[in-house]
């Protein structure tokens, strides 16, 4: 389904769903304009109109590995966009010395280099404890070339092959993609996810972050404020060891030490 514009793709797809308004056998909902696109806790999403692919997928049919990895929908979801990125540079561009530049930024972004092309929300609506679907949110810079917001990194697929490409068929491959990775082995996709993470090799800069949620296990009161004066937490080296099924980032840091992070409790430095 497409519209012109609304002001979310995820919220109006959940509203319709709410209100009996999505049609049986409906898989998704783009857009060429987003009034208030939203990222992964809250954060905007800048897109030019009619410029990027925007758009919410529903996942009514889970595959079985969502009931025992709840992160699982996001590894498999940013397994299809990295997919469709990087075959799309490569076939279409010729540019085959791209793929190796196309990564998945812990958790769910796309990078391409140090910049981020491609946003994942995925929300879920549940029965109980039991889910009774989910909402994948995706944002794809494609064709836009200039960004106005403060967004600290953004690029699109014009920028890196100086190609236009065509949105809607950019929507039709995605969804191909999508119901060719909820269908294979969850063992499979887990491995493209880890072997396709970026900065997987060597040690990179990351600090830990304030987060209003379980606190990260390596929390330290006394570098968050001292005397009231609020202080900077110092960046450490680590290589990325594991993400796990849970979801958690394992790194390892210089010293040897283990350190294990939820969502949004350690940030890359970039």
């Amino acid at each position: 389904m497409y519209i012109e514009r609304t002001d979310s793709t995820n919220t109006l797809m959940k509203e319709m769903i709410a209100k009996g308004e999505w049609q049986a056998g409906e898989e998704y909902l783009y857009t060429g304009f987003q009034t208030a696109g939203r990222g992964q806790s809250g954060n905007g999403w800048e897109s030019e109109e009619g410029k990027n692919l925007l758009c919410s997928i529903l996942i009514s049919r889970q595959p079985s590995a969502v009931r025992s990895q709840p992160f699982y929908l996001n590894v498999a979801v940013s397994v299809a966009v990295h997919e469709v990125i990087r075959s799309v540079l490569c076939q279409q561009s010729g540019l085959y010395s791209v793929s190796e530049a196309v990564s998945i930024k812990w958790p769910n972004d796309i990078y391409y280099g140090d910049k981020k092309i491609a946003g994942i929300l995925i929300e879920n609506a549940l029965f109980g404890s039991e889910l009774k679907y989910a909402v994948a949110g995706i944002g794809l810079n494609v064709n836009q070339t200039e960004w106005l917001s403060n967004a600290p990194n953004p690029v699109s697929m014009r920028q890196i092959s100086g190609e236009e490409y065509h949105i809607h068929e950019l929507m039709r491959t995605l969804m191909d993609e999508i119901h060719t990775v909820l269908a294979m082995e969850s063992e499979e996709v887990w491995s493209y996810y880890r072997a396709h993470i970026y900065r997987k090799d060597g040690f990179w800069p990351f600090v830990e972050r304030e987060v209003s949620i379980a606190p990260t296990t390596n929390y330290s009161p006394s570098l968050e404020e001292r005397d009231g004066e609020r202080l900077e937490r110092p960046i450490f080296l680590a290589k990325i060891e594991n993400v796990r099924t849970d979801g958690e980032l394992e790194l390892r840091d210089q010293d040897g030490n283990l350190r294990t992070y939820h969502f949004k409790q350690v940030r890359y430095v970039i």
